[in-house]
């Protein structure tokens, strides 16, 4: 997302800039199903070292991005937050509660206190340091006097969503996103402030 500027401002740009999900979503098929082998890629991207494994979160977070890039592109704040929320939020509530995440939720065994503390603040901040990066550019307007508390109940959306023990029935990198997308479209709507 951060090197979306580097892209023209042609309308096909959000196409050429699609192209690299797109590639990689082939590339997670095709190792996946077993077409061929790649060993590290299986080991760097799964939690259990099986091929299959990339058939679902992995592909799941590159079609959400390459959705993102066809639909809002840069020029959407729903776009940029949703993302942020994904990768910056959801990644580094994976990576905190893994590593200190000893103090379980009461409802969710599967998830820290410190993980989902983590998903919020860092959610929070990405989509904020986005914004401000996309806004100084010129792409989006933000009110600024807005935009925190908004973004405060994206991520707290976010972060509940991604609590919720479901994740046998969906795949955090499908609800984290349509959570977010849904709640920032309620929020900031189809303008940008």
């Amino acid at each position: 997302m951060s090197s979306w500027p580097l892209f023209s401002d042609s309308t096909e740009a959000r196409y050429f800039a699609a192209v690299v999900p797109f590639l990689n979503s082939v590339r997670l098929l095709t190792y996946g199903l077993r077409l061929s082998t790649d060993e590290a890629l299986v080991k760097s991207v799964t939690r259990e070292g099986k091929p299959e494994e990339l058939l679902r979160g992995p592909l799941y977070y590159v079609l959400v991005l390459l959705f993102t890039v066809l639909v809002f592109w840069r020029e959407s704040p729903i776009g940029i937050v949703s993302l942020s929320m994904m990768s910056g939020g959801d990644g580094f509530a994976d990576i905190v509660g893994r590593r200190y995440g000893s103090a379980k939720l009461p409802f969710n065994d599967k998830k820290s206190w410190i993980g989902s503390i983590s998903m919020f603040i860092s959610g929070f901040l990405l989509s904020a340091i986005m914004l401000f990066y996309f806004s100084s550019l010129g792409y989006i307007h933000v009110s600024w006097e807005e935009a925190f508390g908004k973004l405060a109940l994206v991520a707290l959306a976010a972060t509940a969503v991604e609590c919720i023990p479901v994740t046998d029935v969906v795949d955090d990198n499908i609800s984290v996103p349509l959570a977010t997308t849904l709640v920032a479209f309620l929020l900031f709507g189809s303008n940008t402030q």
